[in-house]
């Protein structure tokens, strides 16, 4: 126990060192200044999103694909996973991910389509331009991965290849990526490292993770600094309440809420988030999963996020992913 109490110790230090650059720095000069800044958003992993972005060293299954590669090696079934995600002005982001064991090595396939129509557009001298304007905003990534265990799992490594494509109101872009990621799990307490989006950082906002956890039967809590080229240095921090399957006999429930020191977006006009306290918060998280082997058979997962972003209204992640 003494060894948890002090990985727990170093993960709250680095939270705290987190949380005080962060409130020295303010603004980043360099925000925005990447392309693709879609690759930052949650889509993918309710369970992620719901966790305040907490997610790179207990990221497993499917819905680790755009968190930490090495998370597929713990798969050794069969999956397909398929997420939605309802993001801010009417930006939708849908997943399909499929994972494949072969013998310790697990290769993964994964694609993701978002959209947004109806993008207003204006001159330089702020007029709305209604005609001879492509008005939409498409994006795709297209990924392929692969992940293997050491060690019985101990030691996990994995790697992933991105194709981008970019469509901004007529801009097309296509660029390349790579995500490397490594875990360490040691049941009770794991450890994850990943670097996202490598590749040109004016064309990909290439970021790096880490983060530790600590679990047990009954909750789980995770935290995570993360740094991208273009942005400031992040944290967040993520609870998860299990009710095992063995106490509601049909399948096992979590609850999730999380912190992610993202900057606020002004007060809500949602009167929901009003008598919850969250009307002027972009920053609080919170969903619940729901796992079951016994689906006809097949092991089935529900996973649901939802964030307040104050005045720019409310983002909710779904998804549902099946063993076979």
């Amino acid at each position: 126990m003494n060894k948890y109490f002090k990985i727990l110790v170093t993960l709250a230090i680095t939270v705290l060192c987190a949380s005080g650059l962060y409130a020295q720095s303010g603004g980043y000069k360099g925000a925005g200044t990447s392309a693709s800044a879609f690759l930052k958003l949650p889509f993918g992993s309710p369970r992620a999103q719901a966790l305040g972005n907490a997610y790179v060293s207990l990221a497993d299954g499917a819905d680790s694909l755009f968190w930490n590669p090495a998370g597929i090696s713990t798969a050794t079934s069969r999956e397909v996973h398929l997420s939605y995600l309802d993001w801010l002005q009417g930006y939708k982001a849908r997943t399909l991910s499929y994972i494949q064991p072969m013998g310790k090595t697990i290769i993964a396939l994964s694609g993701n389509y978002m959209d947004m129509d109806g993008f207003e557009w204006r001159n330089s001298q702020g007029t709305p331009q209604t005609e001879g304007v492509d008005g939409d905003v498409r994006n795709f990534v297209g990924m392929a991965s692969i992940a293997r265990g050491f060690f019985d799992n101990i030691f996990q490594i994995g790697g992933t290849f991105k194709y981008i494509n970019e469509n901004n109101v007529g801009e097309h872009y296509n660029n390349v990526a790579f995500d490397v990621g490594a875990k360490l799990d040691f049941n009770k307490v794991g450890l994850g490292f990943a670097a996202v989006n490598l590749g040109d950082s004016d064309e990909v906002p290439t970021g790096l993770r880490g983060g530790a956890h600590f679990q047990t039967k009954y909750w789980t809590v995770v935290g995570e600094i993360i740094k991208y080229t273009d942005y400031r240095l992040q944290y967040g921090v993520g609870l998860e309440i299990h009710i095992p399957e063995d106490l509601l006999q049909v399948a096992r429930f979590d609850l999730r809420a999380g912190y992610y020191s993202r900057e606020d977006t002004g007060k809500s006009d949602e009167s929901w988030t009003e008598k919850i306290g969250l009307d002027n918060t972009s920053k609080v998280s919170f969903g619940f999963g729901l796992y079951s082997d016994e689906v006809f058979g097949y092991g089935t997962r529900i996973d649901f996020a939802m964030t307040p972003f104050g005045a720019l209204g409310t983002t909710y992640n779904v998804a549902v992913g099946v063993q076979f």
